[in-house]
């Protein structure tokens, strides 16, 4: 029986192949009462499984360098996550007090984290709960005397591609898989931010996330095609289909090798306007797969990826080498690190935090620059480990979330003061570093003006922007399909702080997903937008539109759009607007 599944297009391109089902161990442990008597062998038990399984994650990120994208940053953070007390000790204590088995006390630990994390209103940081459950799993398949995924993979059938059908997949995995015939994965559970979106892009392979039921729903061996771009699987497609497919899977091969050819290329429009094409980082294991498509920069580097995994506030000489193996690897490009976008609801407890963690709404709450501003000593040193690291390269300090001047002069503050603690200790840094700020309220980009006045340059963060104007929680299926980009006074903001950037000679990007779209492109150069920073798989496509489009040409068409008042009418000129030879 033929029939479609749709999710989240994570990955683009197109994949033929037979479904190869990965079983999930976690889903699948019976609890079991031990007595008092085998407590201890089981606690031993259980500690030899963590063993095993530390070994084999060190064994995996040795083979993981050998592949076209840098992995190693993902398996370091499933080692730490195996090395946190929350995992390696308190199962151990749920053992003792409950007299269970190992298996089911360190799902039950899991369920506890997966709850904490849940709760986090970051999408980043809240899709990390993948990343302990897949650890977790590695743990449980040990624990259970299951097959490694490599054996189990050795017995599938080789004589054709495979699609990796999983629950959840994890970098670890994908590293096993890739000395097999495996050209796509799909699972049930995971977003656009997850590790396994990101491996996916990293390697140029399709791939959708949070199809929900997938792994119940398709049989072994069943063909499937993946269409990576509208996020949607099709099973056991007739031969109508299947041949419609092999045509766009083809045409997509073609596009893609001639896309690559545009990696030394200039971003210039046809009417000679250079345009900065920039990458948005989550992990500094991300770096190759920027050079790898010729960006000029990093215009993001998420710095939350150094709370994952541990039980604390990370230390200034952590963030200080993390961020350093960013700048040297860029090479001399710029590197736009944005300082944590935390909020009280979203660190790891952390004897070093003095503000209380409890909210009613974590959007609106003590989130980004108002923590760091409220912990100032955390504020400190991660300004000065960015400090420190541009000794290294061109790095450029990101401030997230500004709403009023008082926030904008404290920071300036902080960072002054972190540079003269560097100065007395005579650490070199670079002193004439450039600091920006984030536009992601209303209220921000309506005084664009002050924050011109005061900072070197604007990014403008089109996530939050849309959500907050328009009230809508983008991460709740309920009301999603009320978040939209083009309506207009999504637009108008848009316009106005760019606009505003231009006129007073101070650069201003976009960081947010619409930088990354194509179908946005034109619009955006229309509205002088000259700067792009977009996950590094989008930067060729957005590339080769810029190279074919006037930018002043569509200065005049984008003004008549923005006067436009019904989305309706707004979409049909943006359709138009890409069919146009401008």
């Amino acid at each position: 029986m033929s029939f479609t599944l749709h999710g989240l297009a994570v990955s683009s391109g197109i994949a033929i192949g037979r479904a190869h089902l990965v079983s999930q161990a976690t889903l699948e442990v019976s609890h079991l009462f031990i007595t008092p008597r085998q407590i201890d062998k089981e606690i031993a038990r259980f500690e030899a499984a963590m063993a095993k399984v530390r070994a084999e994650l060190e064994s995996l990120r040795e083979d993981a360098g050998n592949m076209t994208t840098d992995v190693s940053a993902f398996v370091d953070l499933h080692v730490m996550i195996l090395s946190d007390a929350d995992l390696s000790e308190a199962p151990k204590q749920i053992i003792r007090e409950r007299r269970c088995n190992a298996e089911w006390a360190i799902v039950q630990q899991m369920e506890l984290l997966v709850e904490q994390f849940d709760a986090i209103d970051d999408p980043y940081l809240r899709e990390r709960r993948y990343d302990v459950c897949q650890v977790v799993e590695r743990v449980v398949r040990e624990l259970t005397g299951r097959n490694s995924a490599s054996n189990r993979i050795a017995k599938a059938n080789r004589s054709e591609p495979l699609i990796a059908v999983a629950h959840d997949l994890s970098p670890a995995d994908i590293v096993a898989y890739k000395d097999h015939n495996f050209v796509s994965f799909i699972t049930d559970v995971g977003g656009a931010t997850s590790h396994t979106a990101i491996l996916a892009r990293g390697m140029s392979i399709p791939a959708v996330l949070g199809l929900h039921t997938a792994r119940r729903l398709i049989r072994n061996g069943e063909q499937l095609i993946i269409d990576g771009e509208r996020g949607v699987v099709i099973v056991n497609p007739d031969s109508r289909i299947l041949e419609e497919y092999q045509l766009k899977k083809s045409g997509f091969e073609i596009e893609r090798a001639r896309l690559k050819l545009l990696k030394s290329a200039r971003a210039t429009t046809l009417d000679k306007v250079k345009i900065e094409m920039l990458a948005n980082l989550d992990e500094p294991g991300e770096v190759n797969a920027a050079l790898d498509v010729g960006a000029e920069g990093v215009g993001l580097l998420r710095t939350e990826f150094i709370f994952l995994g541990r039980g604390g506030m990370p230390s200034e000489e952590e963030q200080f080498e993390a961020y350093r193996k960013v700048v040297k690897g860029m090479d001399g490009r710029p590197v736009t690190i944005r300082t944590f976008d935390l909020g009280n609801d979203k660190h790891l407890d952390s004897p070093q935090m003095t503000i209380g963690r409890k909210h009613i709404n974590p959007a609106l709450g003590l989130r980004s620059i108002r923590l760091s501003l409220a912990e100032p000593k955390f504020f400190h040193a991660q300004l000065r480990a960015i400090l420190r690291a541009s000794k290294y390269g061109k790095a450029r300090i990101l401030i997230p979330m500004l709403s009023h001047e008082h926030q904008i002069n404290q920071s300036l503050a902080a960072v002054e003061q972190a540079k003269a603690s560097l100065r007395g200790e005579r650490i070199a840094f670079d002193e004439t570093i450039e600091i920006g700020g984030m536009i992601e309220v209303p209220a921000a980009a309506l005084t664009a003006s002050l924050f011109l006045r005061k900072l070197n340059f604007l990014s403008i963060g089109t996530n939050d922007l849309i959500q907050y104007t328009l009230a809508i929680d983008r991460s709740d299926e309920q009301v999603a399909h009320l978040y939209d980009p083009l309506h207009p006074a999504i637009l108008r903001l848009l316009a106005y702080v760019i606009g505003s950037g231009n006129k007073a000679g101070v650069p201003v990007s976009i960081c947010g997903e619409l930088a990354g779209d194509p179908h946005m492109t034109r619009l955006l150069l229309g509205m002088g937008l000259r700067g792009f920073s977009m996950f590094p798989a989008h930067i060729p496509s957005v590339k080769q539109r810029i190279k074919q489009s006037d930018a002043g040409a569509l200065a005049h068409s984008v003004r008549r759009i923005l006067r436009l008042d019904e989305t309706s009418k707004i979409r049909e000129q943006v359709d138009r607007l890409n069919t146009e030879s401008v």
